[in-house]
């Protein structure tokens, strides 16, 4: 989601972003952005000296943008040319799910990124077809036309300023829209909420329903949305980031819950399909490999398909641990090599780390209250020796679980 602060825009802080954009604030940005780079004194003394060249606006501009840029290299490969925002980077969708998203817009035509802010998907959309952005903040549509012409894309996509909800959809062969999760200011998971809100959504979909909404992982769907969409939960670096509503032929199978992870640029996603199943009935004991499914796996409700496809069990009921008795290797799943299973008992797990040596210790839970950064402590961790200590209820029990973490699993 975009910086859609909008009632707070003058003139005067459009034009500062202007500047910034333009190539008179180049050689600005570039002492800014040496500044990290040099010595306490040196830092001052260049700061000081922007202060007297620049409006306080534009001198703090500078600054940030030197800031937001390194910030911004998680998401963004180029961020180091791109334009941004606190707010509008912090929402902006990183450019590996962006690609991955863009990838079912492929040669569609004419699309429109509704609420597209400094360009996250924006810019992915410009790789593979035409696309016109929309945001209601002038700042985000001058950013987002700056990250255009950075990547070399400006060709092929354009920002513009308006509503989301007064673009005719009608004639795009395509649409896609980041409502807005946070109109009152506190983010919200009720589509009801949103700006636009589902009701507007729906009229667009009615429309043209050729189209994804992005929304936040944990949002409240209906029955009729299930049934119509593809629900596709998506995550990243064992974080669940989005939740993308396929309507229309975007839709690869609508009706049907999809979970994907994407590992890094290049590497081909690993994708969960199934619909909401019974849980599988809780084994009531640990085998020698422990499995923790991926975040998008859970989000989507998944789980129980992807250990049915493996032949793995539950190990209590209502905590997403799984276990078996052979190794899986599946980017969905994390695979610990159990080496202990024993009884939750602070003296007994501080005895055996101290007798393996363990000095480096990961530790996870579930189903439990303990706190693994208390736990650590109390454990008084020594040596070379590394282990993963997960903590869950087995039979009712709390029991703690030393494994190894199977080489390339995350």
């Amino acid at each position: 989601m975009p910086d859609r602060s909008h009632h707070q825009v003058t003139s005067e802080s459009l034009a500062d972003i202007q500047w910034l954009v333009s190539d008179e604030a180049v050689p600005w940005v570039d002492a800014a952005l040496r500044l990290s780079a040099s010595a306490t004194s040196l830092q001052a003394a260049e700061v000081e000296r922007l202060r007297r060249e620049l409006s306080r606006e534009r001198t703090h501009l500078v600054l940030e943008l030197a800031a937001l840029r390194q910030k911004a290299r998680a998401k963004f490969s180029a961020a180091e040319r791109m334009f941004f925002t606190p707010l509008g980077l912090e929402q902006a969708t990183d450019e590996v799910i962006a690609d991955y998203k863009a990838r079912r817009f492929a040669g569609a035509g004419q699309v429109i990124d509704l609420c597209s802010g400094i360009g996250g998907d924006l810019l992915a959309l410009a790789e593979v077809c035409r696309v016109t952005g929309y945001d209601r903040d002038p700042r985000m549509a001058v950013l987002a036309e700056a990250n255009l012409r950075a990547l070399e894309r400006a060709d092929r996509g354009a920002a513009l300023v308006a509503e989301g909800s007064s673009v005719d959809v009608g004639d795009a062969a395509a649409w896609h829209i980041d409502p807005d999760r946070r109109p009152t200011g506190r983010r919200t998971t009720h589509v009801e909420l949103h700006d636009p809100t589902w009701e507007t959504i729906e009229t667009m979909l009615a429309r043209n329903n050729q189209a994804a909404v992005k929304l936040s992982p944990a949002t409240t769907l209906e029955p009729p949305l299930e049934e119509r969409a593809e629900l596709e939960w998506i995550s990243r670096a064992r974080e669940c980031r989005q939740l993308v509503a396929w309507f229309g032929r975007l839709a690869n199978e609508a009706g049907r819950r999809r979970a994907t992870v994407l590992g890094a640029a290049g590497e081909a996603p690993r994708s969960v399909v199934g619909v909401l199943g019974e849980p599988t009935a809780p084994l009531g004991r640990v085998e020698q490999y422990l499995y923790e499914p991926d975040p998008a796996v859970l989000a989507a409700k998944l789980d129980g398909s992807l250990a049915a496809e493996h032949g793995l069990s539950l190990i209590s009921s209502g905590i997403a641990y799984y276990t078996a008795a052979h190794r899986v290797d599946d980017g969905a799943l994390a695979c610990f090599e159990v080496r202990d299973v024993l009884p939750f008992q602070i003296k007994t797990l501080k005895a055996l780390v101290r007798q393996r040596g363990i000095g480096r210790l990961e530790i996870k839970k579930r189903g439990v209250d303990n706190d693994p950064e208390r736990l650590r402590k109390e454990l008084q961790l020594h040596g070379d020796a590394s282990a993963t200590l997960l903590v869950t209820r087995v039979a009712g029990r709390v029991t703690a679980i030393i494994a190894e973490r199977v080489a390339g699993s995350v």
